[in-house]
């Protein structure tokens, strides 16, 4: 596939630099960059408002879910931190999708809220070589690069401290310019009880960055001693819970004790009263430019979009095992809180709700993303990396993969190493940074398992198998992790080759697993060399023998696709003299600049005849130039 580099030289080793990579805020995209820097072996510091609220779940206290799960799983093949804290926090394991096929279904958990902040937190203290520093970026501080061109070479921050690094990691999240909505009221912050970040914006703008906004919302918090779960649908986890790392150690799992989530639904009342106040919500009342997100609107939202729909789902989620709060899933909401009070009190089992927070919206700042390199490097600065929701996607999880990529290039970097960038075949993580770059989205990114068209291929299971040895290349992870990865690859190929050798009834054993009705399980109970096989290890067996003919069809569609993706585009090729391509897709090819045909073609606007055309031109652009033709 492409073969990426860097989009900028090396910087000389500078002997004025506190760091080699600051990373700016201590939310899920910023501990993982951090990690991932320093186990790299670069000097990392990690610049947060609130030493207190690192790693805060801002929104729901839940980790992974459709899409997510899978790149929580990639986290964890790549050594980050992500799936082991979850595991030390969660309070209701499930497999999601599990009615349906093997590349849709996802792990999800209910974590503790305070418990995973305490576990990250302690994660990052432990790290060596990463350091945790407590204040604001006010400023980025700027000089010039071997081109001329600026770098970015740290921040100032709010207390006027100058802090210079070889790479600065910007992980602001919902920060940079935030505010907070409720009805007619607003106020300046991210997150309740924290303030915005004010000062980036106008040195991101200064140096000729393109910014948007955005919005994102959160849904009340409700004393969950005054709810009747007598009124709502028990929701239990697994019987027998997953965890999310591979590396989870031997023993009784779950740790900690687990919970029930209770389900009900809003009523005609519920909405009745939200469409009698819709003029009072911000985002209605024009008070809200930012864009939401479509994958996770607002109740009110909901019942405007929705008008047909006579209820709405609503899953009440325990906040932790030491705390009576209950998250309020699916009612996302600004309204004024009087009005929140009385529709929320619509509701079965909510109907004696008292209340702990009331719901509110944010609206911030991010950066359009088709400015940074799939290195998440921005393209035209040196020395400035972005990743988690400063760059236009939402959750936790998405947030966490961008800060790993982020911290890895730049200490790869830093190195003079070559960069760390996967494929859309080879990891969700790939997908999304491939989106984000190519699509630039105009609203809040959230990663489904049908965004990526090779999902057979990045199940869940067999993440470690797809990353980890890649991770041990680099440095990630630790060369004994790596060789236990090829253990276990060696391991699933000979259960396979077992199957596919071994004989039973004029079948073998791999066309007999292929029916339905048959399990591995039922099958090692006759051959005994399959009874031994560590459960993950025979669902992975179990899924590659029944969907043998759809995975050699998807692995044999990356080949395609390779052919084409390896087309390199020239460097110096102008669009704007190309006769016949469409006037969207030579502005966006213009701009976006992408290295190869296949990444051409995931541009939005550019259509399959601008590709086809751009193909023709390449194809006789090669020619021209075996036949020395200038």
């Amino acid at each position: 596939m492409t073969r990426f580099t860097h989009p900028h030289a090396t910087p000389t080793s500078d002997g004025q630099l506190d760091l080699d990579v600051l990373v700016v805020g201590g939310g899920h995209a910023g501990i993982e960059a951090a990690l991932a820097g320093a186990r790299l072996g670069a000097r990392v510091g990690l610049l947060t408002l609130d030493l207190e609220r690192v790693g805060e779940m801002s929104c729901n206290p839940a980790i992974g879910g459709l899409g997510k799960g899978q790149i929580v799983r990639e986290i964890d093949a790549l050594g980050g931190a992500m799936g082991k804290v979850a595991d030390a926090t969660g309070i209701q394991f499930r497999i999601l999708n599990t009615g349906k096929g093997a590349a849709v279904q996802a792990p999800r958990c209910q974590s503790d809220r305070h418990r995973y902040r305490q576990e990250v937190t302690a994660v990052v203290r432990a790290q060596p070589g990463l350091e945790l520093i407590a204040g604001g970026a006010q400023s980025l501080l700027l000089s010039r690069a071997a081109d001329g061109r600026e770098r970015v070479v740290g921040v100032r921050t709010e207390a006027g401290q100058e802090l210079r690094a070889g790479a600065t990691i910007l992980t602001t999240g919902t920060f940079m310019g935030a505010v907070m909505h409720t009805g007619e009221q607003t106020e300046a912050g991210g997150r309740v009880g924290e303030r915005s970040v004010e000062g980036l914006t106008q040195s991101l703008t200064s140096l000729g960055l393109t910014l948007g906004r955005l919005k994102t919302g959160t849904p009340p918090r409700l004393d969950g001693t005054t709810l009747n779960p007598e009124r709502m649908e028990e929701q239990l986890g697994d019987a027998v819970p997953q965890p999310f790392s591979f590396s989870a150690p031997e023993g009784a799992f779950p740790p900690l004790p687990q919970v029930p989530c209770h389900i009900t639904y809003t009523t005609d009342a519920t909405h009745q009263i939200i469409a009698d106040n819709i003029h009072r919500a911000p985002m209605y009342a024009g008070r809200i430019k930012g864009v939401g997100p479509r994958y996770c609107p607002s109740v009110e939202d909901k019942i405007m979009r929705f008008p047909d729909r006579d209820r709405h789902q609503i899953f009440v989620e325990p906040e932790g095992l030491d705390t009576d709060v209950a998250y309020i899933n699916g009612v996302s909401t600004s309204l004024p809180a009087e009005v929140q009070e009385a529709f929320v009190r619509t509701i079965p089992g909510l109907e004696e709700a008292r209340f702990e927070r009331f719901g509110y919206a944010v609206e911030y700042d991010f950066i359009q993303p088709s400015q940074l390199s799939h290195t998440l490097a921005v393209r035209e600065v040196s020395g400035l990396f972005l990743a988690g929701q400063v760059n236009g996607t939402s959750g936790y999880e998405e947030a966490a993969g961008q800060g790993l990529l982020a911290g890895t290039n730049a200490a790869l970097w830093l190195q003079g190493r070559e960069p760390f960038v996967l494929g859309r075949h080879e990891a969700y993580l790939g997908v999304m940074v491939d989106d984000l770059i190519l699509t630039n989205p105009s609203e809040p990114y959230r990663m489904f398992s049908s965004r990526a068209e090779y999902r057979l291929l990045l199940r869940s299971d067999n993440a470690d198998r797809r990353l980890t040895l890649r991770a041990a290349q680099v440095g990630l992870v630790t060369g004994e992790r790596g060789l236990g990865v090829e253990a276990k690859a060696e391991r699933v190929h000979q259960t396979l080759a077992l199957l596919g050798s071994q004989r039973q009834g004029g079948q073998t054993l791999a066309e007999i697993l292929r029916r339905p009705e048959v399990t591995l399980d039922s099958l090692a109970s006759a051959h005994p060399a399959l009874a031994d096989l560590e459960p993950d290890l025979a669902r992975t067996v179990e899924v590659e023998v029944k969907y043998a003919g759809y995975i050699q069809r998807q692995e044999d569609n990356v080949r395609r696709a390779a052919r084409q993706e390896n087309l390199a585009l020239p460097d110096d090729l102008d669009y704007s003299l190309l006769s016949g391509l469409g006037g969207e897709a030579r502005e966006k090819l213009s701009r976006i600049r992408p290295a190869t045909l296949g990444a051409a073609g995931r541009i939005e606007g550019v259509r399959p005849p601008d590709v086809a055309l751009l193909g023709v031109h390449v194809e006789r652009h090669r020619r021209m130039k075996s036949a020395g033709v200038s």
